[in-house]
């Protein structure tokens, strides 16, 4: 299932999705609702403290929390279908395939398929692709402290398994991929991305 008016950004920690996503919500203003994963509710929160190394879970645990913050930010109240039936465009800071690039590193690839495959997919996703070691460097940049995954080797690892689902999903026909040169200067991203969004239609659902 393709869900209309539903807009994806993935890519490894500092490839630069969280500042194209602000930038967009300066061109669209109220017609916007951008959000991310791990999520702001209960469920997320839990899963942001586990990403600090407050506590460890088995890594298939994680697995299903990362499903469980999903399926309450797709269908939950104020979740993405409520804001794309009121007419939003909605933009997400990683989606499912964060956590097919990602848990499937951890734990294997077939927990991370099994609880993602009944999620609805996005009209469009755009893969931010960047050398790893240049994205690492920008996450020791910003980082007081990094999360349990913002590991070099393991950064490496995802960035790989972000390439293999990437051509995956390509077999998927009414689901759009634009890959990005995400080492590209800031402003050049933002053009390259406005262009295949200033003209989409908010389409009723």
């Amino acid at each position: 299932m393709i869900l209309h008016n539903f807009i994806v950004f993935e890519g490894v920690d500092g490839a630069g999705t969280s500042t194209q996503i602000n930038m967009l919500k300066e061109k669209f203003g109220t017609t916007l609702f951008a959000t991310s994963e791990p999520t702001s509710l209960p469920t997320g929160m839990f899963l942001r403290k586990m990403l600090s190394g407050a506590f460890p879970v088995d890594e298939r645990t994680a697995a299903y929390l990362f499903a469980a913050d999903r399926c309450e930010h797709v269908y939950g109240k104020g979740g993405i279908i409520e804001h794309i039936r009121n007419g939003k465009l909605v933009v997400c800071d990683r989606y499912l395939f964060s956590t097919l690039a990602y848990q499937s590193v951890s734990c294997g690839e077939e927990i991370p398929r099994l609880v993602n495959s009944p999620f609805p997919l996005p009209e469009l996703l755009f893969y931010f692709r960047i050398d790893p070691s240049l994205s690492f460097k920008r996450v020791v940049e910003r980082s007081a402290q990094a999360e349990i995954y913002e590991k070099a080797d393991f950064q490496r690892r995802v960035a790989a398994q972000y390439d293999a689902v990437m051509q995956a999903y390509k077999k998927t026909e009414a689901l759009k991929i634009i890959t990005l040169d995400a080492s590209l200067p800031i402003q050049e991203t933002a053009e390259i991305i406005w262009s295949y969004l200033q003209n989409l239609p908010i389409v009723s659902v």
